[in-house]
């Protein structure tokens, strides 16, 4: 019998020129975005209030796409995909992270659950994604989680935290971890535009959904709570997604995800700063083993050869 001709490989994608910025602006976004939902939540509840920031991203970027006609996705294979991660992560994740906040996590002690990501990702990527995981990143994983540790101990004596809380924020590192294997595995390059607008199309209607026998759609409007509204919805949905999903897509899931070990220490500094929580001296060790940390892990676009 004729043997099978090889399948050509495809070419490596070239990431765009922005995304050497990516890294360290989605570390800003992504820490800060943590006070903006403690303070919102005090004048909404979690469910309609994720619901009322996804319309707040249809709003903006539905205008924009009309006057830039963006291409759509090619096949129905992508636009099955794109609202799948949407609804893994803007969906079923942001849900969580707002339930654990709201019942009992405080901006930092969310954070630092969600810093084991990065390690939940390196075991799971090999095999579903295909990508090699070294000794010296394991090593920069294992650091980086030492020192979210070092963190929530040096925060455990702030009683910031129940057992409700705890249990939603584990829940969204599941969907979180979830979502991103799909994407590196399943994700093409679409418009950022178009991929906002389905997956925060997507996740709206899932809150919506679960909100409507739940919640009673009360907002307490002041401006604290339209500040944090539009950081949200601009700084988190639209940029730090854009800049997380293109990271994960051009690069390697694990390195990409190795940055949340930045976000305990700083998502702490940005609660201290902004809500008064305590921030005992033992973070900044902790700050310390997770930048050398992700260090060792590398660059989050750099691709094994």
């Amino acid at each position: 019998s004729a043997q099978s001709e090889p399948v050509p490989s495809q070419p490596p994608l070239v990431p765009p020129r922005w995304l050497k910025f990516a890294p360290w602006a989605f570390v800003l976004l992504w820490s800060a975005g943590y006070v903006p939902v403690r303070v919102g939540l005090e004048s909404s509840e979690p469910l309609f209030f994720l619901a009322v920031r996804y319309l707040g991203v249809l709003a903006l970027l539905i205008p924009a796409y009309l006057i830039l006609r963006p291409p759509l996705p090619a096949t129905r294979r992508e636009w099955i995909n794109l609202a799948i991660v949407g609804a893994l992560i803007q969906g079923i994740y942001f849900a969580l992270t707002n339930i654990a906040v709201k019942v009992g996590v405080s901006a930092a002690g969310l954070g630092i659950i969600l810093a084991l990501q990065p390690i939940l990702v390196a075991l799971c990527v090999p095999k579903i994604a295909g990508e090699k995981v070294g000794g010296t990143v394991w090593i920069g994983l294992l650091l980086g989680l030492a020192g979210a540790i070092v963190v929530v101990l040096a925060k455990a004596g702030s009683g910031d935290a129940t057992r409700a809380g705890i249990a939603a924020a584990a829940l969204a590192l599941l969907f979180i971890t979830a979502g991103t294997l799909w994407e590196k595995r399943f994700g093409s390059s679409q418009h950022p535009i178009v991929a906002s607008i389905v997956q925060c199309g997507v996740a709206c209607v899932i809150a919506l959904a679960i909100a409507w026998p739940l919640e009673s759609f009360h907002i307490d409007w002041n401006w604290p709570f339209a500040i944090s509204l539009a950081y949200l919805v601009v700084g988190n949905s639209i940029v730090a997604m854009t800049l997380l999903l293109a990271m994960v897509r051009y690069g390697q899931a694990t390195r990409a995800r190795a940055l949340l070990f930045l976000v305990p220490p700083c998502s702490a500094a940005f609660a201290w700063l902004v809500l008064g929580e305590p921030f005992p001296p033992l973070v900044w060790a902790g700050m310390a083993a997770a930048c050398l940390g992700v260090w060792l892990v590398g660059p989050p676009l750099k691709r094994d050869r």
